[in-house]
């Protein structure tokens, strides 16, 4: 499966953004969909993940209450909401996919990532 991830952009803290990981090839039916960050000189962090199948949702704890993970069926799309963003948010957003039902917290097991898309926040 192959992933596009869109939306990112330069934002004032407290903005928001959406960005979106469209799939092609295959659906994303039996996968589990998580998105990523990396911000400079620091290691890649889960941020969220949603279980296709069963819409089961995961956040890192950072992130509640400010960032929604959501599905499409019919556009084969995941997006990430991001409200209230924070300068700390500023990174580059990766989605990941990895076919199951198991979701992870860790990178290392999606075997199939977008080209991730720049979010910077402003003070």
């Amino acid at each position: 499966v192959q992933l596009q991830a869109s939306g990112g952009g330069l934002v004032q803290a407290g903005g928001s953004l959406r960005l979106s990981c469209a799939a092609s090839g295959r659906t994303f039916s039996n996968y589990v969909v998580g998105w990523f960050r990396q911000a400079p000189g620091k290691e890649r962090d889960f941020v969220a993940a949603i279980t296709w199948s069963s819409g089961r949702i995961y956040y890192e704890d950072a992130v509640k209450g400010r960032f929604t993970i959501s599905r499409d069926n019919a556009k084969n799309t995941v997006y990430l909401q991001m409200n209230s963003l924070k300068p700390e948010d500023t990174a580059v957003y990766y989605c990941a996919a990895v076919r199951g039902s198991s979701w992870s917290r860790f990178d290392y097991k999606y075997d199939y990532w977008g080209q991730g898309t720049q979010v910077t926040v402003s003070s």
